[in-house]
């Protein structure tokens, strides 16, 4: 099979618990991209957060896409143009926003430039800021301060409790918004049309490429659209135990060079 385009999550997936990419899987990732396979960045971040492993792997010389908000934003890495794009309407995120209010929950809204909070020092607050390298601004109420229709609403959760939180917010959304967990302590309500799976095929699309011909990666249960999607979907070995059901195969995890390891097979003959 001639593959074209390697798609990756990042944290728990490309990235090793350090949050860093190991020297063997960048070395396996530039030498596809050598042989010119391209390379598709899709998480659940905003688009800013996705530059510094974009620039370690040379993504902008090299013909490669970014995935942002779980498909709700695919973006030109060379150029940051927006190739695709979905947004929930702005009064359902205002009524999300208002349920959220009476929730055990720390909401964390962003406009693809910078963090809105009620609680600067919020759960996992600093973290989010520091993890995308992005500013946080705080405001009073967040369903008056939202002028903007946005792609998603963030959410830090106690681990401990975010099952039974989620489900609360499900029973709350109307029908066209999703809420999904992306993280141990991190849930997202998302409009239903947006998932990994459907922005890899929209990066198909602007590509001019088959999702046979793709490889994706992934290790959480957003990732899972993406997997069943692409010819090939690989797990990592430290992924959730759904998500290795849905997988095409299961490599090592993240702090074992999984993504190398995949690719060295799987390219052999490529």
């Amino acid at each position: 099979m001639g593959y074209k385009l390697i798609a990756m999550d990042l944290d728990g997936t490309l990235n090793n618990d350090e949050k860093k990419i190991t020297p063997r899987t960048r070395e396996a990732l530039m030498a596809a991209q050598s042989a010119g396979i391209r390379l598709a960045l899709a998480s659940a971040r905003p688009s800013p957060g996705l530059r510094k492993e974009r620039d370690v792997l040379c993504m902008r010389e090299n013909g490669g896409v970014l995935m942002a908000y779980n498909g709700g934003r695919i973006v030109d890495a060379a150029t940051d143009r927006v190739l695709f794009e979905t947004c929930m309407p702005l009064e359902a995120a205002q009524e999300v926003l208002r349920a959220l209010e009476k929730l055990p929950v720390t909401p964390i809204l962003d406009d693809g430039r910078q963090f809105y909070v009620t609680d600067r020092n919020g759960y996992k607050v600093d973290y989010e800021c520091r993890n995308n390298n992005m500013s946080c601004v705080e405001v009073e109420n967040l369903a008056e301060f939202l002028q903007f229709a946005p792609v998603k609403i963030l959410m830090s959760v106690d681990p401990a409790a975010i099952a039974g939180v989620q489900a609360q917010i499900a029973q709350l959304l109307p029908a066209e918004l999703a809420v999904v967990q992306t993280a141990a302590f991190y849930l997202e309500v998302i409009p239903r049309a947006i998932d990994k799976g459907r922005g890899l095929v929209q990066i198909c699309r602007a590509l001019g490429l088959r999702p046979a011909e793709v490889i994706a990666f992934g290790d959480a249960e957003n990732d899972i659209p993406m997997l069943r999607t692409a010819g090939v979907g690989v797990a990592m070995g430290n992924a959730d135990a759904a998500v290795k059901a849905a997988a095409d195969r299961v490599t090592r995890s993240n702090n074992e060079d999984g993504i190398a390891a995949a690719l060295e097979e799987l390219l052999a003959a490529n």
